[in-house]
């Protein structure tokens, strides 16, 4: 792999914004689309568990029911792609087993020769839920997910825009998700930006870098 000139990354950082208003006319290439689904694929996660599920919603009557569940925001609809970030809530030990199933499915191996990884994972699991933060810690994962979809998609130019100002319980209601083991987190709209949305022309405003990174 050829990697990316240092300029190319933040060309692309800087240029891409919490898109307000997308050009509905406008869909995001197969290809592209499948890259950035990869990339949600790829997303790294604490163990390699993976709690997680990507729901893209393409019925446009089911992202029209979104909206009033989105505080009226209309990128749900507007956008070429709507993705909502799902977690699995209450990661036990059939989770772990089915991963370290995966991993001999991937790499070869024995699910025997995995039993110590195994036991480690489920006893983390285990400790957290005794501590009460086994379902903040999943959630916190999901986070990543976005950050990645985020900034893959502003290489690729493609626009985004992460939203948490949405009803997550409702989203659940409309897709479906209510009863089961998956719950909303968070969504993000991917597409390209309207002409007329008056935030693409805004100076990004960010503290500098001696105020928010410190060396040790």
């Amino acid at each position: 792999m050829t990697p990316l000139e240092p300029r190319l990354l933040l060309d692309a950082l800087h240029w891409r914004y919490a898109t307000k208003k997308f050009d509905p006319s406008r869909t995001i290439p197969q290809d592209t689309w499948t890259a950035l689904e990869q990339s949600l694929v790829l997303t790294p996660s604490s163990f390699g568990l993976q709690p997680w599920m990507f729901v893209v919603v393409t019925d446009p009557g089911v992202r029209r029911r979104l909206v009033p569940h989105s505080w009226g925001q209309t990128q749900p609809v507007d956008c070429s792609h709507f993705v909502v970030f799902t977690v699995r809530k209450g990661l036990g030990s059939g989770d772990v087993d089915r991963y370290v199933q995966r991993i001999t499915e991937v790499r070869g191996g024995s699910v025997e020769a995995l039993a110590g990884y195994r036991n480690m994972m489920v006893g983390s699991l285990d400790k957290a839920r005794a501590a009460g933060t086994l379902e903040g810690w999943q959630t916190h994962q999901v986070y990543i997910a976005l950050g990645q979809f985020m900034a893959s998609a502003a290489l690729l130019g493609v626009d985004t825009c992460p939203m948490e100002g949405m009803e997550p319980a409702r989203y659940d209601e409309v897709l479906g998700l209510a009863g089961t083991e998956f719950a909303t987190v968070v969504a993000c709209a991917a597409g390209y930006r309207a002409v007329d949305d008056k935030y693409a022309r805004l100076t990004k405003v960010r503290f500098t870098s001696e105020a928010v990174i410190r060396h040790v």
